[in-house]
C-alpha cells in the first residue's frame, strides 16, 4: 500500500488516479480514497481526505470511525478511516 507522501508538501495531482474529488471551494477540498492509499499518520488505508489551507474549519457531522490529522507545510489534512 502506498502512503501519501508529504515531503515537500501535499500535491493532490500526484494522486489524481487514486483520489476522487467530492467537493472543492477556494481553500479546501474533500476527496475519496479510491486507490487504497495509506494514511501518512497511522499507515492504515483511509476512506476520506479533507485538505484545507484555512487556519480553522468546522465539520457539520462527525465520522463514525477514527480520525488522523496531519500538518503539511501549507495545508492541514484530516483523514477518516
Amino acid at each position: 500500500m502506498e502512503l501519501l507522501d508529504l515531503d515537500g508538501g501535499f500535491d493532490v495531482h500526484e494522486y489524481r488516479s487514486s483520489l476522487k474529488l467530492r467537493r472543492q471551494d477556494e481553500a479546501s477540498m474533500a476527496l475519496e480514497n479510491r486507490g487504497e492509499l495509506g494514511c501518512p499518520a497511522c499507515g492504515q488505508e483511509f476512506e476520506r481526505l479533507f485538505v484545507t489551507e484555512d487556519d480553522a474549519t468546522t465539520f457539520a457531522s462527525a465520522p463514525s470511525g477514527p480520525i488522523c490529522v496531519v500538518r503539511a507545510p501549507t495545508r492541514l489534512l484530516v483523514l477518516t478511516h
